[in-house]
């Protein structure tokens, strides 16, 4: 059986500096927020590039205190993906905005910018691309959008810690960005948790605010606000993880490169594709199969543990019925979605395992 992540492999790996790490914080009682939350936060603003972020409870919560603080609500639309997690969609709802779906770029799966102007109406705040599987969007197009119709630009980064764009850190290009601890990402926390980044100091209060309750000083409450704060014992265990991100990230990117070539000539089989300006960070290693829930039954048959990810794009899904689209609506991302299937890929896999993953789609097809 090859798992499709294997976080015990990782804890074993790091078991003692991170036991050490939550046992200071238990000691010490920083249940909430705390030192090692405040040093984390201080590491993961160098490490994408921006000046500021902010611990939050999920990616989910990320996203919807993003749109808040850029003071995005009801009678606005946020442009973005049919192809991603409902989070995404969700967030936007969550606001009071309305979301307004693009199809997707066939090669990187992506929001693709050249539909974008299509949809810019007079209700238009903001654009949220989604740096899918772990790859950025083709960002200079959309931020060329953005500065001439005076749009935002909120990136959803839940799934491209370490990603970079012509050099750029995700995270680093909009004027508020977010990302996902979810404990299978390629940086993950032991529970939930999320953070905002931005270089604007007026956003990182807000949100800082608004992860709290609304407070700015104690028993004040300026600002309606939430309970979102990030676990104190959640800070402790991704301030060590930050240590390792790039060792991982290299690890990944390997294994990616392993599958490639071991893929390269399959009939059948679409292999991820790295854009030019990319650094693809691999959260997840989707290929591309016709007849793809038959090949996946017979993965899961021979022991591979792989996923799918997304097999019904949001514009489809029943609780998202009343955004008003259809099927047909978007064929690039309905087609796509039809055909991915991702495929076991996490620091810590072997080189023999690769191949028994790769023996296994070969025999599926």
């Amino acid at each position: 059986m090859i798992p499709f992540v294997d976080l015990k492999a990782q804890y074993r790996a790091i078991k003692d500096e991170i036991n050490e790490a939550i046992g200071e914080a238990l000691d010490n009682a920083w249940f909430v927020l705390g030192p090692r939350t405040a040093d984390f936060e201080r590491l993961f603003a160098g490490y994408t590039g921006t000046k500021y972020a902010v611990g939050v409870s999920s990616g989910t919560s990320a996203l919807h205190l993003a749109l808040l603080t850029l003071g995005i609500g009801p009678g606005d639309e946020v442009i973005t993906t049919p192809f991603t997690f409902v989070a995404t969609v969700a967030s936007i709802m969550y606001a009071g905005a309305k979301p307004i779906l693009v199809d997707i770029d066939p090669v990187t799966y992506n929001l693709n910018p050249a539909r974008i102007e299509n949809v810019i109406s007079p209700q238009t705040k903001a654009i949220m691309p989604v740096h899918l599987y772990g790859q950025c969007v083709d960002m200079d197009p959309i931020l060329d959008i953005a500065e001439r119709y005076k749009l935002l630009v909120i990136e959803d980064a839940a799934q491209a810690h370490g990603a970079e764009y012509k050099g750029r850190r995700a995270g680093s290009m909009g004027a508020i960005a977010c990302f996902s601890f979810y404990p299978g990402k390629n940086l993950g926390a032991y529970g939930e948790g999320g953070a905002v980044v931005t270089s604007n100091p007026d956003y990182d209060k807000k949100v800082r605010m608004l992860r709290d309750w609304g407070m700015e000083q104690k028993n004040r409450y300026d600002l309606l606000g939430f309970n979102a704060r990030m676990h104190g014992i959640q800070g402790a265990v991704l301030k060590v993880k930050m240590k390792y991100i790039e060792e991982w990230t290299k690890a990944r990117r390997g294994n990616a490169a392993l599958y490639n070539q071991l893929l390269k000539g399959i009939e059948g089989v679409v292999t991820p594709t790295e854009a030019s300006y990319a650094r693809h960070v691999y959260h997840v290693y989707a290929v591309r199969v016709k007849r793809r829930d038959r090949v996946y039954q017979r993965l899961v048959e021979a022991g591979i543990g792989a996923g799918i990810h997304y097999p019904v794009p949001v514009h489809m899904q029943k609780g998202y019925a009343n955004l008003g689209y259809e099927k047909g609506y978007f064929p690039v991302a309905e087609e796509i979605a039809s055909e991915v299937i991702s495929l076991p890929i996490y620091p810590e896999l072997s080189e023999s395992q690769i191949e028994e993953v790769v023996s296994a789609l070969k025999s599926s097809l």
